[in-house]
């Protein structure tokens, strides 16, 4: 657990320009109040952006998501969280690029369709 919080810790320092645009308009509740974590350490993994809240994780694919392995460990990854209640959305970095407000959008409608979890 301690290499996973200290990946997160490094990443934080490190996101790439497409998760820089994201966090911009998720960061200090600024999205429908909603509080993110960027980079959170969640079980074996490091989530992207995640909300307690309503435990949704946003990931933000690059050009590496295609390869049909990582394809597969990406389904492995999403398997596995939302087996422990972990809402996951994906998202590519064109359509955080091209339409930012329409996954801004999805994003809220993901946490209107589910109770806040009493985990939060």
């Amino acid at each position: 657990m301690a290499k996973i919080a200290e990946a997160a810790r490094n990443l934080r320092q490190e996101l790439t320009p497409t998760e820089a645009v994201l966090w911009a308009a998720l960061r200090g509740r600024q999205l429908a109040g909603l509080k993110f974590r960027r980079q959170h350490p969640h079980a074996r993994f490091v989530l992207d952006f995640f909300c307690v809240e309503y435990q949704l994780a946003v990931e933000i694919d690059g050009g590496i998501h295609i390869d049909p392995q990582q394809a597969a460990r990406d389904a492995e990854r999403t398997k596995f969280l939302e087996e422990r209640g972990v809402c996951v959305l994906r998202f590519s970095n064109e359509e955080v690029k091209n339409n930012l407000a329409d996954v801004l959008r999805r994003i809220v409608v993901a946490t209107q369709t589910s109770p806040p979890s009493p985990l939060s």
